[in-house]
Order: C-alpha cells, then sequence, then structure tokens
C-alpha cells in the first residue's frame, strides 16, 4: 500500500470539518427563515440537516483525531444571499452540497489504496452527499416535473 500524506489528509479533513460546521450554522439559521402553511415540515427538514451537518464535522474531527492531528476550530464559509424564500435556500442548500462533495472526492484521490479506513469513509460520505444533493434537486423541481433541476 502507498503512504498516506499524512498533512494533505489532515488539511482536507479539516476543510471538510470547517464546511460541515458551516452546515449546521447555515442550516439552523434557514429553519429561523420559513414561513407560511408548510413550516413545520420544512423547519422539520432542515434541522434534521443542521443534525447531519453535525454528525459529519463529528465524524470528520475523529478521522483527524485518529490521524494524531488537531481539529480546526474554524467555520467554513457561509452562503447567505439574504434572500429568504424557501427556493433560495434550496438552490443555497445545493451549491454548498455540491461544495461538500467535491472535498469527499478530493479526499477519497488522496486516500485511495493508502487507507482503507480513509477510503471507506469517504466512499460512505459521497454517497450520502450525492443522495442528499439529489433529494435538495427534486425539492426544487415544480410538481410532477421529472426533468433534474438545473441550476445552469
Amino acid at each position: 500500500m502507498a503512504s498516506l500524506d499524512t498533512d494533505k489528509v489532515v488539511g482536507l479533513l479539516n476543510r471538510i470539518l470547517e464546511h460541515e460546521l458551516a452546515g449546521v450554522v447555515r442550516y439552523t439559521h434557514y429553519s429561523l427563515l420559513v414561513f407560511g402553511y408548510n413550516r413545520i415540515p420544512i423547519v422539520s427538514w432542515l434541522r434534521e440537516q443542521a443534525t447531519e451537518s453535525l454528525a459529519h464535522s463529528q465524524a470528520a474531527g475523529e478521522m483527524i483525531t485518529n490521524l494524531g492531528a488537531y481539529p480546526s476550530l474554524e467555520i467554513g464559509k457561509l452562503l447567505d444571499s439574504h434572500q429568504h424564500d424557501i427556493g433560495t435556500m434550496l438552490r443555497e442548500s445545493l451549491e454548498s452540497e455540491s461544495n461538500a462533495l467535491e472535498l469527499y472526492k478530493e479526499l477519497l484521490r488522496a486516500v485511495e489504496g493508502r487507507s482503507v479506513m480513509l477510503e471507506e469513509y469517504a466512499r460512505q460520505m459521497i454517497l450520502t452527499e450525492e443522495t442528499h444533493a439529489g433529494e435538495v434537486n427534486k425539492m426544487l423541481r415544480r410538481p410532477g416535473d421529472l426533468k433534474a433541476y438545473n441550476p445552469a
């Protein structure tokens, strides 16, 4: 098995940790700004996403400490257009999920063939992020529209 570039991997894991912590803040903030008839299920979903982001940040932190390194205390970039309609929040969420997916794919490339633990962790997180992005994409579609939402 090839050797692991621990500094590079820890750097990626810290970026993931920071990104996921930003997700906790972002989804919690969004949940405070939902109004109207569908508020309760949307707020519940957003708070579930905040909880999931917290779990993801904790998992990244555990991987960092497994490698004998120090987890970051920083929080990643917070996307907020200050537009508080559900569609905008979901589009920002989709962008954030896409960014997270790229970080996990970069991690996978860095650990592939070097660490089974980190490789499986990265693959599982890629699966989770792709599934979540698919859910958000479906939420952005009009009822009955089978064609995937395209932000372009």
